[in-house]
């Protein structure tokens, strides 16, 4: 793999039932990058479960995190939560004003958007939440991976491996992101044709919302307050 330094630290929050693939994706691209400093970030250093029950250790807290060059943030239904937990966006918004990239996967960007960093910018996020993203002054656009100056958004949970070699190839240059997707040998070729809505059959889409109907109802609640309290309606 060629070794061109990219010199970054990144910090990548995790929280309580997060979806741990849209922290696991991109996590495995970015530890591959020559010269990159991951560090896996919360309140305190015990384990972290997932929404699927997968525990995950940090490397850093919160406190004791330097500088970014670039923070992410992942999605889950424990997104919500974070939305309204002021050291979460404290630490989000300044991290973010100083970062040279500030990016997320999935519903992470509501995240962003709570902290009040995405208003004015082009995002994404998971196709079911997308048009919560105008609560925050954001500009939604449905596709996998979405760059509006230095704000880079992932689509929903898969998506962030895709997110992951695009960011690589930012803070380095193409060949070595598309060195990593060999390595990692990201060749993904799908059974089935029903990974998007506009692929899958009507009845499927239709039973996905419905399953996730509850959630979706909270999170939209939990994102108009969280867009009232920057005073930005919702």
């Amino acid at each position: 793999m060629p070794q061109t330094s990219a010199d970054c630290t990144i910090g990548m929050l995790i929280f309580p039932r997060m979806t741990q693939l849209d922290f696991t994706g991109p996590f495995e691209v970015f530890a591959r990058v020559p010269g990159v400093k991951v560090h896996v970030l919360w309140k305190a250093l015990e384990p972290v479960v997932s929404d699927t029950g997968l525990a995950i250790l940090p490397t850093t807290t919160l406190d004791e995190c330097p500088d970014l060059d670039l923070i992410c943030i992942p999605g889950g239904p424990g997104q919500m939560a974070m939305m309204e937990d002021e050291q979460i966006l404290s630490f989000v918004r300044e991290q973010g004003a100083r970062a040279r990239f500030v990016t997320s996967v999935c519903t992470g960007s509501l995240v962003l958007g709570a902290a009040g960093l995405l208003h004015g910018y082009r995002a994404t996020t998971h196709w079911m939440s997308l048009d919560q993203l105008v609560y925050f002054g954001a500009t939604p656009v449905k596709q996998r991976i979405v760059i509006d100056r230095n704000r880079v958004t992932g689509g929903g949970v898969t998506s962030g491996i895709d997110f992951g070699l695009y960011v690589a190839s930012l803070i380095t240059n193409e060949q070595i992101a598309r060195a990593i997707q060999l390595s990692i040998e990201y060749n993904p070729q799908p059974p089935f044709t029903s990974g998007s809505p506009e692929g899958a059959e009507p009845e499927i889409v239709a039973a996905v919302k419905e399953r996730a109907a509850a959630m979706l109802r909270e999170r939209d609640a939990t994102s108009r307050r969280a867009a009232q309290r920057l005073g930005w309606g919702g």
